[in-house]
């Protein structure tokens, strides 16, 4: 069965909004180079659709190096109650989220390799809530933004376990922790 994976970046205080803003500065070869493995090992992308409209604007113009291209060719599924504008990135396609949890468990039985979720918020509660999100990838940032979209919710209460830690010469570190039921 497929694995899916919520990739996230993170300020040490917490708040997850406007990474672009904050992390590009920590970018570092190694921290670059985690990246892109990870986003090798997997071959579909679930967004929300606020996340996936944002990055529908700028993913299509990006290219040219392994990471992008991969990322633009990976199956991105986009979770959405109103309609979407999927032409301008894809392969797209649209899961209404009534259909979510059916949708995502027939996309884990299906063959593949992992699934990655950008950003963490309803999507990954909902997911995490009915047993199908199997890990979090914390990306935490030597950054305080002192307000903002915070990393978890009262709805993202469920049961972790630690994994695996990685630190990188940025201050960068990844924190992994598998999902558990408790």
């Amino acid at each position: 069965m497929r694995r899916i994976i919520a990739s996230t970046y993170t300020t040490v205080d917490g708040f997850i909004d406007n990474p672009h803003e904050w992390s590009l500065a920590y970018n570092d070869p190694a921290a670059m180079r985690y990246a892109l493995d990870l986003t090798l090992r997997a071959d579909a992308l679930i967004l929300g659709r606020i996340t996936y409209e944002g990055m529908a604007q700028a993913w299509p113009n990006m290219g040219g190096n392994p990471y992008a291209d991969h990322v633009n060719a990976m199956h991105k599924y986009v979770v959405a109650s109103q309609p979407v504008d999927t032409s301008a990135w894809n392969p797209t396609t649209v899961i209404a989220g009534a259909e979510l949890l059916t949708a995502v468990k027939a996309l884990k039985e299906n063959d593949g390799t992992d699934i990655l979720i950008w950003g963490n918020g309803r999507l990954t509660d909902a997911l995490a809530t009915a047993g199908l999100l199997d890990e979090y990838k914390i990306w935490t940032y030597p950054v305080l933004k002192g307000s903002g979209e915070p990393l978890f919710r009262a709805e993202s209460r469920t049961g972790l376990q630690h994994f695996e830690t990685t630190t990188f010469e940025s201050g960068v570190v990844v924190s992994t922790y598998r999902v558990t039921t408790a």
